[in-house]
């Protein structure tokens, strides 16, 4: 919708354009409403909602449509202050009913070398929730590298403390879109470049300077490898999620037994269970992060546990709906799919029943039922366990 009255001038604004330039199909379509006031826009629309605070926004019909924050003499020089006053520069852009095309002075070159830029120096200082946004804008479109203004400006961000008073929901939230992105481990990259981890993933603080392990095993940091894993689940967040919380243990790890990560399983648990508290993430999600760092080392070595583990471990993933989660997680991990005969084990096991006289006895009949449920997969594949 492009749309001039006598009063009211209104372009498609944003990132629909930059979307549109890239031959995509655009994901959100906002608009700009470069004349006339709130007044004249709500009789023109009665039916839409105000909910703009530091300045006019209104939603109809799940669009939104803003206001410019500035206004010039003129609608062509209210465009431009509005545009220069966006996010990033590739996303400052406007089209009109005629179709003429308002951009941001370095938009046009930076779409084409394919750069994230802040579209004005203090830019994330005056809304610091816009770091995220890059971070998010990075995993979604991967083509595009960070400017180098950008990543200063992300280091004078986090050096002035402008973080702090985030929302943590709202972090919660760009956090989960990039999950959804189809390079998610952009998101961490970009925040590790940017040195922007605090205080919100405190948690990975000094993770690309520990090794994710010997190098006969891995060739990275904790982080860069963490990233890495991030990718190849690329396609479910929840999993996602799983995989940047899977070796956060690592962080922790003492320096005198580096690059070894003894017990790394057990001390993440702790911190993957903070870390989506704080960012007030779905509990699925929270429970989640904490189940792949403490079981991802297990799991991996499926085939060479003993019956009753095997149990212990089906059954903690079946009732935390996880067991395909965490396949793929270890299968990116490991390289290989290390639990592929799982899902058979599991379903072999849940056909197991107690007697009915051996029921309802308290801890004795979870124990009896669980010897009854290795023994059957000792049965399956005796030769291995």
């Amino acid at each position: 919708m492009t749309k001039k009255t006598n009063k009211l001038k209104i372009l498609i604004a944003g990132g629909a354009i930059r979307d549109l330039l890239l031959s995509r199909r655009p994901k959100d379509l906002d608009y700009l409403v470069a004349s006339g006031t709130a007044e004249d826009f709500m009789k023109e629309f009665p039916d839409a909602l105000p909910v703009g605070k530091s300045y006019e926004i209104f939603y109809l019909n799940g669009l939104e449509f803003s206001f410019p924050r500035k206004r010039g003499k003129n609608i062509e020089e209210t465009i431009s202050l509005d545009l220069l006053a966006r996010d990033f520069t590739v996303n400052s852009f406007a089209l009109d009913e005629d179709g003429e095309l308002y951009a941001h002075p370095k938009a046009m070159d930076d779409m084409k070398n394919r750069v994230l830029r802040p579209s004005f120096p203090d830019c994330f200082r005056e809304d610091p929730l816009r770091i995220f946004r890059a971070a998010v804008f990075s995993a979604r479109f991967p083509e595009f590298s960070p400017h180098a203004e950008l990543i200063n400006e992300m280091k004078r961000c986090a050096e002035n403390g402008w973080l702090n008073d985030i929302a943590a929901d709202r972090v919660g939230v760009e956090l989960r879109k990039g999950l959804s992105a189809p390079k998610p481990g952009n998101f961490l990259r970009l925040l590790i470049e940017g040195g922007c981890l605090e205080p919100w993933l405190t948690e990975f603080s000094g993770g690309t300077d520990i090794p994710a392990g010997p190098p006969k095993y891995h060739d990275k940091s904790v982080l860069g490898h963490t990233a890495e894993i991030m990718d190849k689940v690329a396609g479910n967040p929840l999993t996602c999620w799983m995989a940047m919380c899977h070796d956060i243990g690592k962080i922790l790890t003492p320096d005198s037994i580096l690059p070894s990560h003894y017990g790394h399983d057990k001390a993440g648990a702790t911190p993957a269970r903070t870390l989506g508290s704080r960012l007030m993430l779905p509990v699925k999600f929270i429970k989640s992060g904490e189940t792949a760092a403490l079981l991802h080392m297990k799991a991996g070595s499926y085939s060479e546990l003993r019956p009753g583990t095997k149990v212990d471990l089906l059954m903690k993933l079946h009732t935390s709906d996880l067991l395909e989660n965490m396949t793929s997680l270890c299968r990116a991990d490991r390289g290989e799919d290390v639990l592929q005969n799982a899902p058979a084990d599991l379903a072999e096991i849940l056909k197991v029943s107690l007697p009915m006289q051996e029921r309802n006895q308290g801890k004795k009949s979870g124990e009896k039922l669980r010897s009854m449920r290795a023994a059957k997969l000792k049965s399956l594949r005796p030769a291995s366990d």
